[in-house]
């Protein structure tokens, strides 16, 4: 009896023979995986840069693997460093296409793998774990992170506009560790910052944390319990800012263009003032406010994050009017919807729209007027979604 059972518990685990071809069956799956992880490495660095990924509805490539095949934002960013690394790292690029070492290990080897080192590390990555091979890589990254010596010097900060009021100059002048702090942070901050369009290269760096120093005091500002936390008085024709056209003058400083203002209305206190032809004030109107606290909260309850398909992120988030404000719009939960910075600039400098539809899905839409949908296009089309959305309730 107990022999029949050893027999038959043997034929369950097969033989040595069928376990080798299974295993050799399984060497090979793993390598048409690396095969086809190299390949997408590759496409997605000629579509960066074959062009401007916000037609995809994407700030960059890495945002793009989030959107589309739902990566997390630490992994998107490792594709496309590893994607750009493997251009020059040619013998760790046959590693992965071979799967002599999966795509996880080629990953934190292109950190810092070099050419002149790389069949080294590739030989030595083969023997020890995944652990191993990310610590060398954490290691290396906090060595090239050492401060150098701290010089005190006299601090100063001041600001002034120029060109008729367009333009705003911020100057500081800091001690070495205290500016080491102020740039790290602006430096931190703008690789979360989207970049607008056609200002992704390089060159454009600046921009990019001149818009992160913008977010950190909008960040400050909107956390001051305060309520004239922040007044600045904006003077406006009002036809022209309907139209789009003219310019809109800040009180004692510059002037800014009316989609900036438009975009502002959507989470700015606006009060507004009818003056007559010598600049005397016929009628003050009353103040309107932003969502008021309890909303806020409760939109960012149900929304959770950026509302963009594929999005959803809760960083520098804040509450679209769908209809907008100057169009009527309502400051109610059903007029609301939470998007992020870039998103929102999308929508009111760059042409994109969004739509509440009856059943309560949002729906966004290029410029064209075509629906944006996240996620790859498999070809057919998607079955509609009879599943009506959850019923949610305050939470404060």
């Amino acid at each position: 009896m107990f022999e029949g059972m050893a027999r038959a518990s043997g034929r369950e685990r097969g033989s040595p023979e069928q376990v080798s071809d299974r295993l050799r069956a399984l060497d090979d799956a793993h390598a048409r995986a690396g095969r086809a992880q190299k390949e997408m490495l590759r496409l997605l660095l000629e579509l960066d840069r074959a062009g401007d990924l916000r037609s995809l509805g994407a700030r960059d490539a890495s945002h793009l693997l989030q959107l589309r095949y739902g990566l997390s934002a630490w992994k998107a960013h490792r594709w496309v460093a590893a994607a750009r690394a493997l251009q020059r790292l040619p013998r760790l690029s046959r590693a992965l296409e071979r799967g002599e070492l999966g795509i996880d290990k080629v990953l934190e080897l292109c950190r810092y793998a070099e050419p002149v080192t790389e069949a080294g590390l590739i030989a030595w990555a083969r023997r020890v774990s995944l652990g191993a091979v990310r610590r060398r890589g954490d290691l290396a990254a906090r060595a090239s992170a050492l401060q150098g010596a701290e010089i005190q010097r006299e601090r100063h900060l001041g600001w002034w506009y120029s060109d008729g009021g367009r333009r705003f100059w911020l100057e500081a002048e800091l001690p070495a560790a205290d500016g080491a702090i102020v740039a790290r942070t602006i430096e931190r901050l703008a690789g979360r910052i989207p970049a607008m369009p056609g200002e992704e290269d390089a060159p454009f760096a600046g921009a990019r944390r001149a818009d992160a120093l913008v977010a950190l005091c909008s960040a400050r500002v909107a956390s001051d319990p305060d309520p004239d936390r922040a007044t600045v008085v904006i003077h406006a024709q009002l036809a022209g800012l309907t139209s789009g056209t003219g310019g809109c003058e800040i009180q004692d400083g510059g002037v800014v263009h009316p989609a900036t203002v438009q975009r502002l209305l959507c989470s700015c206190r606006v009060q507004s003032v009818h003056e007559d032809r010598s600049g005397g004030v016929l009628h003050l109107g009353r103040v309107r406010r932003e969502p008021p606290a309890w909303m806020l909260r409760q939109i960012r309850y149900r929304d959770r994050g950026c509302t963009f398909p594929g999005c959803g992120t809760r960083a520098f988030t804040e509450a679209h009017h769908i209809r907008w404000f100057r169009f009527g719009g309502r400051t109610e939960l059903g007029n609301l919807a939470l998007v992020c910075s870039f998103h929102h600039r999308l929508v009111h400098e760059h042409g994109w729209s969004m739509r509440r539809e009856p059943d309560g899905v949002l729906g966004w839409f290029r410029p064209d007027g075509t629906r944006y949908r996240a996620g790859p296009s498999p070809g057919i089309p998607l079955e509609p979604d009879t599943h009506d959305p959850p019923v949610l309730t305050a939470v404060g």
